[in-house]
């Protein structure tokens, strides 16, 4: 299952939520290149990598989906870590995936190429308006206004592309966001039987 949504939809919260709560679902590590932030743990918020070691792994196909983000100071990469998704699957295991629109469109060109990935690919979009990732945001205090505006600018542009995913959750609450992501878990088995059934 791979989520996407804007900064502040809550989609991180869903996925920790799904990986830790439900039985047969995992998360999965995800990549950077940023320095890690107070507090957090090399292997369980992130795999913190070096530049150079992240250019590596994409050589060498490590990943199933990166991105290049351009910071402040700083150009950051992001990626999924292809052995931590296809382990997890092989065991039987569900996998909860938290990218960005690029993402998700990198994984759908990949489930073109591979059946393996086609039979387990469920996408789903959660959506929010601009007004309220703003109010979220401005309830937080980390961002300052030009950060949150940049925020709103990317997250209008990442809402035009809600369409392309199997998916879509109109945010409300927490709750409520969660009750729906497991009506969708269940849809979109179905709708991968029928692709296994098909292909």
């Amino acid at each position: 299952m791979v989520m996407s949504g804007p900064t502040g939809s809550g989609k991180t919260t869903l996925c920790e939520k799904l990986a830790k709560g439900q039985p047969g679902f995992s998360g999965v590590v995800t990549a950077t290149t940023r320095k890690p932030r107070p507090g957090e743990i090399n292997g369980v918020h992130y795999h913190f990598m070096s530049p150079d070691e992240f250019r590596n792994g994409i050589a060498c196909g490590q990943f199933l989906e990166w991105t290049r983000v351009h910071g402040d100071s700083d150009e950051r990469y992001y990626g999924t870590p292809k052995l931590g998704v296809t382990s997890s699957l092989m065991l039987g295991r569900d996998v909860i995936l938290n990218v960005d629109v690029k993402g998700a469109d990198s994984l759908r060109a990949l489930a073109k190429e591979d059946k393996f990935i086609d039979q387990a690919l469920a996408t789903v979009f959660l959506r929010i308006s601009p007004e309220t990732m703003a109010a979220r945001l401005r309830a937080r205090g980390k961002e300052s206004e030009e950060e949150i505006t940049r925020r709103i600018a990317t997250a209008e542009t990442e809402l035009r592309e809600a369409a392309k995913f199997d998916f879509i959750i109109d945010g409300s609450t927490r709750n409520n966001d969660f009750a729906a992501l497991l009506r969708v878990i269940n849809e979109a088995r179905l709708m991968l039987a029928t692709r296994r059934a098909e292909g």
